[in-house]
Formats: C-alpha cells, structure tokens, sequence
C-alpha cells in the first residue's frame, strides 16, 4: 500500500516561469544527474496533487480520475491510488482505444491494479453521479489541437460541471502560451510539478487553471541553476525593494517632472487621469499639455497638476525643455494635431512613454526608439504589428519580443498576465490583477503610474516592471468590495499606499 504525508510538498508559486522543454531538461537532470528515479518523482508528483485534493475537497467522497498514456496518467494512477487507501470511491478511466502505458507510467498503472484497482474506458455515463475529477489526460509535451477521444472527453468533463483538479497542466492547454489547442480543461484547481510553466500565467490560462500550486518534488536547487528561466514572475518584494523611503531633505525637483501630452476634444479625461497617476506615485512636478478648451478645467479638477494650452506643437518645446518624462497618448486622438505634437515629443530625445492613440499613430508610421516604453494592449499591438488580435493572443511571449525588436525600448503587452518585454530580449509577467481592471480609463492610469516612477530615477525595465505590479495590485485592493464597477480613479489612493511600503 503507497503511504502518503499529510503535509506533501506544494507552495506559493516561485518567480521563475519555464517553457515545456526547459522543465523536461529539470526533469531528466533530476534523474541522470541527481539520481532520483523517474518513479520517485511520479510518487511525490501524486501525493502533492492528492495532498491538494484533501485540501480542496475534504468532503469529497467519489473521485473520477482520467489518465491517459504518458507520465501525466501515470500521476493519475499514484493519485488514485493515494485516494484509494483513504477510502475515497476511486474509479479511473482512459480514452477509447488507448495503448497500454510504457515506463514509469506503466509501473504506476501496475501498481493500482496490484491494489485492486480496475482500469476502465470512459463513457458519457461516468460524469452521471457527481465527483471531483483528476484532469491526467494530457501533458505539457501537447503541441497539436486536441481531437477525437480526448476532445470528447474535455467536452463531457467540462460540461458536468464537476469540479476538477489538473496535475501539471489543464489537458489541451499549451505550457508554452497559455492558449487552448483547441478545446482545454476548465480546472478549479491546478497543481502543476518542477517548473512553473509560463503557459499558465497569461493568456485564456488564467480563465482554466483555477488556483494555481506549485511543487518542485523535493528537487535540489542544483538542477534549477543549470539553466536560465524563459521568464520571471513580477514579484512584489523586488517591487518594494525599488521604492525606498527618501531622504527627509528631498524635494520637489528631485523627484521628475512628467509631462502628459494628449487630450483633444473630449477627451480630457484620459490626461487628467494619467497626469493624476503620475502625481500619486511621487513625481515631483506634473504637468499637461492638452487642448486650450480642457487646460482650465483640468486644472480646476486637479489643481496639483500644472495645465498648458497647447494648439501647435512649437508650444511643446518650453514644456518638453522642463520635463524629465514624457507621456504621450491618452486622449491624443489621431488628427494632425495629434500627429505633430507625437514627432515633436519623439524629436525633443526625452524618455517617453508612449500609450493609446500614440501607439496608433507610431502604427501608421512605424519608427524604432531605446528610450520609450510602450504599453499596446492586444489591439494596438496587432496594429504595431501589422496583424490581428487573435495572432497576439495566440503567444503573447512571441508578440512582445516582436514589439521589443521591432520597436526597441521597453515593450508592456497588457491583458491577462501583462507581460514585459525588457531591453535585454528577457520577459517578466505580471500575475496580479482581475476582470474589473477592463474599464476606460485603466491604461490611462497605467501610463501615469509608469511616468511618474521612471520620472524618479527608475531604469525603464525596473519602471515598466513596478509600474505594471503597482497598478495591478491597486486594482485588486480597490476591487475588495467587487469587481464589476471598478473605476479607474478608484485606484488612486490604493496607487498612494503602495508606493509607500515601508511606512
């Protein structure tokens, strides 16, 4: 009878995000080179995943696992093993016309039916009576769309309404860009094993992971230095780390000035809030440069911010002499107007920020710059890239290395996972954040935010990153009361509080 320890190993998730072949490289390091056999990784892999089952659902009693024929059953066959001797109702099934496992997979599918166990081909009928379901149909190693069998079995499954528990992975879904290959696994819970896949952090994959655990198998650190990660989670103490207290002697001019370029007609309030933003963070000095009929009512509404009415572009060039950064974008629109104040700002050599509707016209005419940060989200960066939304989304990872190359500077793809694209060709994500954050005005803060940190004396990559980390966890503070709703200037005074993190 297999034992299992109450406390298996599973816990917060680790920075570091790998690709499926990378993880396969920590796997086969951990067994030629560590010495821990393939089977003893399947056994500690089960009894994390069933270790979170018992947490999940303690008051589960029938338990469906799906395993199909790599090592990804071969997990499912330890977990219904493990839920066997804890006197659950366990029954496993497999795909139709499934060869027998090989390998590891195959000691394990020994070993549960040694135990007793049956082995039985799915059917409609077993999604009947309700369970939770193990999820250990298919792997990391997917890389074609999902078909036949196992299609209809992700569709039945899905369908049940059962709750569902997905070891590594959540069958159908790519480790490698978070995208479905053609049909995917919805989850409640997911405990994925070695490396955290960067699949699972961006893309539809925050919609079918359910919560998200981690279990390195008790693998030593020394098979994780032997290669670099394909990309790293944002984390928020390297975040606090950056934000200091300032000396009690500091001020105004030593903390940037921002200027924001944007509003045309109606469009005010895309400026006022980035500019709003930027002051929250800690810049010293804001000001804005905008329309002459909104100058005086963006004043009055935030009397903090210094507004200028600027009707030709010459009247940038004492507004861009005094500014450390500039941000360009919000509320811009796409006129004439719009597109002599953009060369003016690319022209004056200041660091930009560069959003919205000056993503839109850089499209349109497409030049390449070191010193900006553009923050396209899904639609503006398929216009940078001359292709459609459906093309980003289908690898956000390879969208925002395009944008960087493409470019130059510092590249924010925004969505679900933001990534960002840093000047060394590196990637880190932004796992932080919720559904109430799609509401006008969000990226106008964002801009802000990223402004008035890099008007501090922040490096891009560091300001890209602090900045994306800052505005998604004020957003979740400010949707503690809900996320429907949620309004772009509800997150100021969260902004305020995090940029403080040492008082």
């Amino acid at each position: 009878m297999r034992t299992h320890s109450p406390s298996a190993p599973y816990s917060a998730l680790p920075d570091a995000l790998y690709r499926a072949e990378q993880v396969r490289q920590l796997d086969r390091y951990a067994i030629e080179a560590l010495g821990i056999p393939g089977i003893e990784l399947m056994n500690r892999a089960g009894a994390a995943a069933f270790d979170v089952l018992q947490h999940h659902w303690p008051a589960a009693r029938r338990v469906v696992v799906l395993c199909g024929g790599g090592n990804n059953g071969g997990d499912g066959y330890v977990v219904a093993q493990l839920a066997h001797s804890a006197n659950l109702a366990v029954e496993v099934y497999t795909p139709p016309g499934l060869a027998d496992p090989s390998g590891d997979a195959r000691i394990a599918r020994d070993a549960w039916e040694a135990e007793g166990g049956r082995v039985a081909t799915f059917n409609s009928e077993v999604l009947d009576a309700p369970a939770v379901v193990v999820d250990g149909l298919l792997g990391t190693g997917l890389e074609r769309e999902v078909r036949g069998g196992y299609a209809e079995i992700i569709d039945a499954v899905n369908r049940s309404g059962y709750s569902v528990l997905a070891l590594d992975i959540p069958s159908g879904l790519s480790a490698d860009t978070g995208m479905p290959l053609g049909v995917s696994i919805q989850a409640a819970a997911t405990v994925t094993f070695v490396g955290l896949k960067q699949g699972l952090c961006t893309g539809r994959a925050v919609d079918l992971v359910g919560e998200l655990r981690f279990s390195d198998l008790a693998i030593s650190a020394e098979a994780y230095h032997q290669l670099a990660p394909a990309a790293v989670r944002i984390g928020e103490s390297a975040v606090n780390a950056l934000l200091e207290p300032r000396p009690r002697s500091s001020h105004k001019g030593d903390n940037g000035h921002v200027l924001v370029v944007g509003g045309d007609a109606g469009m005010s309030g895309a400026v006022r809030m980035a500019a709003e933003a930027a002051a929250r963070v800690g810049a010293g000095w804001v000001s804005v440069a905008t329309r002459a009929s909104h100058a005086a009512w963006i004043n009055l509404n935030t009397p903090e911010v210094m507004s200028h009415s600027v009707e030709e572009a010459a009247a940038l060039t004492p507004l861009l002499d005094r500014a450390t950064v500039v941000a360009i974008g919000p509320g811009l629109g796409r006129s004439e107007w719009a597109n002599a104040l953009l060369d003016a700002v690319i022209e004056s050599g200041k660091p930009l920020v560069v959003d919205a509707d000056g993503l839109n016209l850089l499209a349109s005419k497409p030049r390449r710059c070191d010193r900006w940060i553009l923050t396209p989200h899904p639609g503006e960066a398929a216009r940078l890239l001359d292709g459609s939304v459906a093309e980003i989304q289908s690898d956000r990872f390879k969208a925002v290395d395009a944008l960087r190359q493409k470019y130059g500077g510092t590249v924010i793809l925004k969505g679900a996972g933001t990534l960002v694209g840093l000047r060394d060709g590196s990637v880190s994500v932004c796992t932080q954040g919720n559904p109430g954050m799609a509401s006008g005005g969000m990226g106008d803060v964002l801009t802000g935010v990223i402004a008035g940190l890099w008007a501090q004396g922040l490096s891009a990559d560091r300001t890209a990153e602090a900045g994306v980390s800052i505005h998604a966890r004020a957003a979740d503070l400010a949707a503690a009361e809900g996320e429907r709703g949620l309004l772009a200037t509800d997150l100021m005074s969260h902004l305020w509080q995090l940029v403080n993190p040492h008082s």
